[in-house]
């Protein structure tokens, strides 16, 4: 049984040979890879000399680097953490314990039921963090602690059916949500969280990359949940019309006389829009079960290929 430690990096001289001596001491058996991702400070000539396999993403973007490392490596257990010293590695044995088990196909590293808040003096990545949280678990039926953690473990079955779309930072969040979606085995470990150390800076700007994962949830409760999205529009687009609708009535029960007919024609436009795109939710409700049953099939096909080897 293989496991692999990767490592998504982009300009974290300042802690990358730390990371890489920690968890080659806590996880020796396993290999250590560090994916650049065009960063201008050495930091792959440092998690070299560290011992790690470094290889290149030039696709800026921690999506397109984890894309790569979930394409190019092969494994029985991946686990994922930043470059930046936050996160404890002598967790990572209890990571890699539960996806060799079986017992998970995703193990989360839960920052926020521990010393996240304490930690970290960005108040409104506290805030956003909790927001997220929040919306995952309200629209996924879900009881997630930690959405957006930087810590986690796979099995192969996750890795190799994982359709990644994200480019950047909102990657955690689509990785959560495929796993609700598609019923994979996730268990939350709480993990001790310690901020940057001083000279180390975040690559993350609060308000850009907090525009972008509140687009990425509207997006994967569109893609994931069609039938629920397309309804509210088709509910927020029939209130509009009755809005409009109910007054021309009741003066028509009242007068005799129907009034603002050029209204009626577009009232009669919203409402057939509307009807639309109730449907349209229908039918990629089904359309999303079929690529759930496919799915399926492919994990039972990859299980099969690993019975074999």
């Amino acid at each position: 049984m293989k496991t692999v430690i990767i490592i998504p990096c982009y300009n974290e001289s300042a802690t990358i040979e730390k990371v890489v001596t920690d968890f080659k001491k806590y996880m020796p058996h396993a290999d250590v890879y560090v994916y650049d991702n065009n960063s201008t400070d050495g930091t792959d000539r440092i998690a070299k000399d560290a011992g790690a396999i470094v290889k290149y993403e030039y696709k800026q973007g921690k999506g397109n680097v984890v894309k790569s490392m979930f394409r190019d490596i092969q494994a029985d257990c991946y686990i994922m953490v930043d470059g930046d010293d936050t996160y404890p590695a002598e967790a990572a044995p209890e990571f890699e314990e539960l996806v060799l088990s079986g017992k998970a196909d995703m193990v989360i590293g839960d920052r926020l039921s521990s010393t996240y808040f304490e930690e970290n003096d960005r108040p409104f990545h506290n805030t956003g963090n909790k927001l997220v949280r929040r919306f995952i678990n309200l629209f996924f039926r879900s009881d997630l602690h930690d959405i957006m953690t930087g810590m986690r473990a796979f099995s192969y079955n996750f890795v190799k059916s994982f359709p990644i779309s994200s480019r950047e930072f909102e990657i955690e969040t689509e990785m959560s949500v495929f796993a609700l979606m598609n019923n994979f085995k996730i268990m939350e470990i709480p993990v001790e969280y310690k901020d940057r150390v001083e000279g180390s800076e975040s690559k993350l700007n609060t308000y850009r990359d907090g525009f972008k994962v509140i687009m990425m949830i509207f997006a994967l409760i569109r893609d994931e949940r069609p039938l629920i999205f397309f309804s509210a529009v088709s509910l927020i687009l029939l209130i509009i019309a009755g809005i409009y609708f109910f007054p021309i009535l009741f003066k028509y029960f009242s007068t005799g006389y129907v009034l603002k007919i050029p209204t009626l024609i577009v009232i009669s436009t919203v409402v057939i829009i509307a009807s639309l795109t109730f449907f349209t939710g229908v039918i990629l409700h089904v359309l999303k079960r079929q690529h759930s049953e496919n799915l399926e099939h492919h994990l039972i096909l990859l299980n099969e290929i690993n019975k074999e080897e």
